[in-house]
């Protein structure tokens, strides 16, 4: 069984992004690992090029600025890598730039490919989902934030990222056939340095809006206000993964956040019903769970 790892990023320093703790964190379980470096205006080319280089494949490429809305040129740019895996490479296993795998779910992981590497009816493996917010002591509990998605696919060429990256199909827009397995991705794209932060949220939004939204919607301010965007927040109380552990000691910003202070959305209400008295689960999918 061959595995191959796959991501892309773009000016991953100067937005502050982990994408060397995300590379090596599934770097062990993965033969090989391509990354689409997007041109850049720090030396985020530099950085990846220091990883591994007997493991990692670099593909240099330009972001198409026409397709920032909706967040398009994401997808555009993950495709980009997963189709420069080798045809040889069974599985696919996508990580952004924000993402971290703990040590603890590689076996799982592993074993869950190789059970279904065979297996015709399985395009790929979903993951559950924990958002960090403000600090690496939170995680988000609100609806907004997504509780699943895949990130290990089969090496089909039919497969491509969908809409914005966060997922993927196949064929005609078919949903992909998954199994659902117990490992986490932390997702740290709301854990950074409030300087960082608000340049993130500056570049983030070129990718799905226009100028004049930009003009009209983002706050001109030097630092990110974590708590002017606080939802329902949780303490983390596990702990991180070891690659990230230096990134998590060497934290230069304060967030706390008072727990008792946050109330359900409306929104959150009205699922929490929906879900008590009919059963029912409102969460969005774009995948189709096989048990």
């Amino acid at each position: 069984m061959k595995i191959t790892g796959f991501t892309f990023i773009k000016n991953g320093i100067t937005l502050d992004y982990p994408i060397v703790e995300a590379i090596e964190s599934i770097l062990p379980i993965c033969d090989n690992f391509v990354v689409a470096v997007g041109k850049s205006d720090d030396k985020t080319l530099e950085l990846i090029q220091s990883i591994n280089p007997t493991k990692i494949k670099i593909i240099e490429t330009t972001w198409d600025e026409s397709m920032r809305e909706g967040g398009r040129v994401l997808a555009l740019e993950t495709d980009k890598a997963f189709k420069a895996i080798s045809s040889d490479s069974d599985w696919a296993f996508y990580i952004q730039g924000d993402e971290v795998i703990h040590e603890q779910y590689l076996d799982t992981i592993k074993k869950a490919m190789e059970t279904h590497k065979d297996n015709h009816k399985v395009d790929g493996l979903l993951f559950k989902y924990q958002h960090f917010y403000g600090s690496y002591d939170y995680v988000g509990i609100s609806s907004n934030w997504y509780k699943h998605e895949i990130r290990v696919i089969k090496n089909n060429k039919s497969i491509y990222s969908y809409k914005d990256a966060q997922g993927f199909r196949k064929n005609d827009d078919e949903k992909l056939n998954v199994i659902a397995i117990d490992a986490y991705v932390n997702h740290y794209g709301w854990v950074k340095e409030p300087e960082a932060m608000q340049k993130k949220q500056e570049s983030f939004h070129k990718l799905w809006h226009n100028d004049q939204w930009l003009e009209d919607n983002v706050v001109k301010v030097k630092a990110f206000n974590y708590e002017s965007n606080v939802k329902q927040l949780k303490r983390f109380e596990d702990t991180h993964p070891k690659v990230m552990q230096p990134r998590v000691t060497d934290k230069n910003w304060t967030f706390e956040h008072d727990l008792s202070t946050v109330k359900k959305s409306m929104k959150d209400k009205v699922k929490s019903i929906i879900t008590s008295v009919f059963g029912l689960n409102l969460d969005y999918k774009n995948y189709n769970i096989i048990k």
